[in-house]
């Protein structure tokens, strides 16, 4: 039997990706075309980028970004039977392309995440709902560039499902490869005259994840404490979660 491909390709989204086979600790694994993590949809505008997203025939659409960048970028198209979830988990913007390049990569994103999980935690609890939801599947959920806050969301859900720490930081860093056409995309978007001062826009390295999943633990024991103690994840969240995500 052939293995599904991860990265899904499109002409205009540029990190679209299936978390399935991702192996549980319990020996099962997760289930392939069943959750989606991506950059914004609202890319999703040709013929034939729309064709390729009706294929994998997903049911709900979660958007973890802010109002005003829906505001200024927009939503994905309506698709007929798709239902569209507006879940802001990030709730103190900032200027990240704007960052100096005196700031390190890792313990500032981390930071960032930490702060995501302790500010979003309503936002981020109903997002477990929804990819829970057996009728809701198949679900992709996306931010801007399918990165920070799509990034801490599928760890968050990978490690619920009690995939290995080493297979959610490998999942986080392949968004290295998109990492010149996010970057390309940002400076067409902004006119084509000026790259983004930070140098660590776009970038994924394994440490900024690691770190991450170390300030969890560190507060909270581990990533399924925190999801009870935070997010008020009890045993039966965590079952349909499992039951829904897993196969044998």
């Amino acid at each position: 039997m052939t293995t599904p491909a991860r990265h899904v390709a499109f002409d205009a989204l540029h990190n679209f990706r299936d978390l399935g086979g991702y192996r549980s600790r319990d020996g099962r694994t997760v289930r392939w075309g069943r959750l989606f993590r991506a950059d914004s949809l609202s890319k999703l505008a040709s013929e034939s980028d729309r064709a390729v997203f009706e294929e994998l025939k997903i049911r709900t659409v979660i958007d973890l970004r802010h109002g005003f960048e829906i505001e200024a970028r927009g939503r994905i198209p309506e698709q007929a039977g798709v239902v569209y979830c507006h879940l802001s988990i990030e709730h103190r913007p900032y200027d990240q392309p704007g960052l100096g390049p005196e700031v390190e990569v890792g313990p500032f994103l981390a930071g960032k995440y930490l702060e995501i999980a302790e500010d979003g935690v309503v936002e981020i609890r109903q997002a477990l709902e929804v990819i829970a939801d057996p009728n809701a599947g198949p679900v992709v959920f996306h931010c801007a560039s399918g990165k920070d806050r799509t990034g801490q969301l599928a760890a968050t859900v990978l490690a619920l499902l009690d995939v290995g720490e080493a297979e959610i930081v490998a999942d986080f860093a392949l968004t290295g490869l998109a990492t010149g056409r996010l970057r390309a995309y940002w400076i067409a978007a902004h006119g084509g005259g000026k790259e983004p001062r930070w140098p660590g826009y776009g970038t994924a390295p394994g440490e900024v994840m690691e770190l991450f999943l170390a300030g969890l633990a560190a507060r909270y024991g581990s990533v399924r404490g925190y999801a009870e103690q935070r997010l008020g994840v009890d045993a039966a969240l965590l079952a349909r979660l499992r039951a829904t995500l897993l196969e044998e």
